[in-house]
């Protein structure tokens, strides 16, 4: 695949071809037509041959595509073909509930350890794994790789403890706290609020 712009519609879109081919396949689904995983996601079938199109296309005229190798080949383009070790900043309920999502490991990301300012006053391990300090953060930086953190702390925090993962050679970042993280360019953030979501759907109650 050559290097290429690739809008940020197209990248959001992925993850979701990868739950349905997932799905189907777990069904017992081996092929599929652009038509009918258009019924499936409600996305047209033109846009999903524009999309894998964008990466080489991997369908066949007549046959449509193959879930299997399908779904391998998004994989691959969405860096899964890959492991990435993670750890959680923050050990409260939402940093807890991320940490015992077992389903993570089948897409190759580990969560390795979790941080907490008062681990104390939280659990000592989270299916199985540690609950440290956050004056162990630094230290823990050196001696281990760690290809993405997860904020889950207040805002107030976030910013502070974000360039420390930076400066420690953290480069992924999936915030969920309420604060847009600005740092340099070749750091990756992905910033989720959830309450942004929740109005969404609010808004399309009210005006539906």
């Amino acid at each position: 695949m050559e290097n290429r712009a690739i809008s940020q519609a197209v990248i959001k879109r992925l993850p979701r071809y990868m739950r349905y081919l997932t799905e189907l396949r777990s069904q017992g689904v081996e092929r599929i037509s652009s038509q009918e995983l258009s019924e499936k996601m409600k996305v047209t079938a033109s846009q999903i041959r524009q999309d894998l199109n964008l990466f080489g296309g991997f369908g066949q005229q007549g046959y449509g595509y193959n879930v299997g190798n399908l779904i391998r080949e998004i994989g691959v383009i969405l860096g899964l073909d890959q492991s990435h070790d993670i750890i959680v900043i923050g050990a409260g309920n939402l940093g807890r509930a991320l940490a015992g999502y077992a389903n993570f490991e089948n897409r190759g990301l580990f969560i390795r350890a979790l941080f907490d300012i008062a681990p104390e006053n939280t659990v000592s391990n989270v299916r199985g794994l540690p609950v440290y300090s956050m004056e162990h953060l630094p230290e823990y930086l050196k001696n281990n790789r760690v290809d993405i953190a997860v904020l889950t702390i207040p805002k107030t925090a976030a910013l502070s403890v974000a360039q420390i993962l930076y400066d420690g050679g953290v480069r992924g970042f999936w915030n969920f706290a309420h604060l847009d993280l600005a740092l340099p360019d070749d750091a990756y953030v992905e910033n989720v609020h959830l309450s942004d979501s929740l109005m969404q759907l609010t808004y399309r109650l009210k005006h539906k």
